[in-house]
């Protein structure tokens, strides 16, 4: 039997802290925070809801993000 793989280790890193930030430079910080995927939706998007370790989320408004979340 294979072994079960150990999920990716997330950033200690708070999403509260990307709120207001311009898209742009808040994925060019995510990623340097050491997220894996960083997805930019308009408000309203319809999206799975499945949890990935490593992708932060940012909802976009005006150029800015609204707001952000894990998984």
């Amino acid at each position: 039997m294979a072994p079960i793989p150990t999920p990716p280790a997330e950033p200690q890193d708070s999403p509260d802290g990307y709120v207001g930030l311009d898209a742009a430079s808040a994925e060019r910080l995510a990623r340097q925070r050491g997220w894996s995927t960083v997805r930019s939706l308009p408000p309203g998007a319809i999206i799975t809801m499945e949890y990935r370790a490593g992708r932060l989320n940012f909802e976009v408004r005006d150029g800015r993000v609204a707001r952000a979340w894990k998984g």
